[in-house]
This record gives C-alpha cells, structure tokens and sequence, in this order.
C-alpha cells in the first residue's frame, strides 16, 4: 500500500544517529527495565529481579563510561594527526626570523 509506514520507510534515506553511544545506552537502560519484569512474570522473587536490574545497571553505567573514554580518545588522537606540524620551536613561516633575506636591507646602492 503507497500510504502504509513501512513503504514511506522504505523510500527514505538512512540517517545515521548522531550519537551513537547515546543509542547504546538508551538500549541497555531499556534491557535494565525489559530483564527483571521479565523475571518477575516468569516466577522469579522480587529480590533477585531487583539484584538483576543492579547488576545491568553497574555493568551499563560502566560501558557507557568506557565508550565516552574511547570516544574522547579518538577524538583527541584525529585532531592530533590532522593538526599541521609546526616545525622546531613551533613557529611558522619560511624564516622570516631566522636570518633569511629582506627585501630592502642593506644593500649598496649605486
């Protein structure tokens, strides 16, 4: 049908998230909800749906730290290798201090 979601879906470029950690953790947060009310209608106490929730908690709070470490670390290693390379002392120039010619120095004049 031209009209239905999935065909309008379909036509329509892909777009990329914008920050894909966010996506990551967004899921995990959903899993923390999803595992221990599965656990609870499955049979299982209160007490162990709750430590379960704990334990995705801890181990998503850790991820979502690591991946923000990785995240900050390629950025800092990207803008270093793009960064042009300054040379000694870090100046920048073809010697404009270093003894290299002048126009209009002292030269003899005839």
């Amino acid at each position: 049908m031209p009209g239905t979601r999935d065909h309008a879906r379909a036509d329509a470029p892909r777009q990329d998230s914008p920050d894909p950690v966010s996506d990551v953790v967004r899921w995990a947060a959903f899993s923390c909800v999803l595992v221990p009310v599965t656990l609870l209608i499955c049979g299982q106490s209160f007490g162990g749906a709750a430590g379960t929730a704990a334990g995705l908690l801890a181990v998503t709070c850790a991820c979502r730290a690591l991946l923000r470490q990785s995240e900050r670390s390629a950025a800092k290693a990207l803008a270093e290798q793009s960064a042009p390379h300054r040379g000694r002392h870090g100046r920048t120039g073809a010697g404009a201090h270093r003894g290299g010619r002048h126009p209009g120095g002292p030269a003899p004049v005839d």
